[in-house]
C-alpha cells in the first residue's frame, strides 16, 4: 500500500481526547493538522515522540495546527497513555487498521501488517500538505512546528 501523497485529500480521523471527547479531522478544517502514526503506546521511541508533541503543542496550536496521534492500541489504552505523560491532543485507536489502510501508512512483512512511524500534515483545505515518510522521534515535533510555521507565514505574506 502506498502512502498518501501531497495534494490527496485525506481520509477522516475520529479520534478521543483525554477527557473522552471526541474530535474529527474534518470538524478542523481551516486550520493545519498533524496526523501522525506510531507503533504503540507507552514504548520508548513512541512516548518520546508523544511528549515532544505535547511540548510543543502550545506553539502548534497558537500556529493555526492540532495534532491527532494514531497507533492500533486500544483507547483504554490510549487513556492510560494520555494520563501517565499528560498528552493533551487527541488519540485515535485504529485497532482494525482501516486509518491506517487509508493513509498508507504500513507495510506487510509477509502476512503481519507492520506500522510505520510516518506523519501527514493535513492542510487547511483537507489535502495532504506535507509527508514525513521516515520520523525521527526526538525531533518530528520540530520538524513540523518548523513546516507549519513555514506555510502560516508564506500564507500571512500574500
Amino acid at each position: 500500500m502506498a502512502l498518501l501523497e501531497v495534494g490527496d485529500q485525506a481520509p477522516n480521523v475520529v479520534a478521543r481526547r483525554r477527557d473522552g471527547s471526541q474530535l474529527e479531522l474534518t470538524s478542523l478544517r481551516g486550520r493545519y493538522v498533524l496526523v501522525y502514526f506510531y507503533p504503540k503506546d507507552a514504548t520508548p521511541g513512541c512516548t518520546a515522540e508523544a511528549r515532544s508533541m505535547n511540548d510543543n503543542l502550545a506553539a502548534l496550536t497558537e500556529t493555526g495546527a492540532d495534532v491527532i496521534g494514531v497507533s492500533t492500541d486500544s483507547w483504554a489504552s490510549h487513556v492510560r497513555f494520555a494520563e501517565k505523560y499528560g498528552l493533551d491532543f487527541a488519540l485515535a485507536a485504529d485497532s482494525d487498521n482501516k486509518i491506517r489502510k487509508a493513509y498508507g501508512a504500513g507495510r506487510m512483512l509477509g502476512v503481519l501488517p507492520v506500522v510505520q512511524r510516518v506523519s501527514f500534515l493535513v492542510g487547511p483545505d483537507g489535502r495532504i500538505a506535507h509527508v514525513w515518510p521516515h520520523v525521527n522521534a526526538a525531533h518530528h515535533a520540530a520538524e513540523v512546528l518548523a513546516e507549519v510555521r513555514r506555510r502560516t507565514a508564506v500564507k500571512g505574506a500574500t
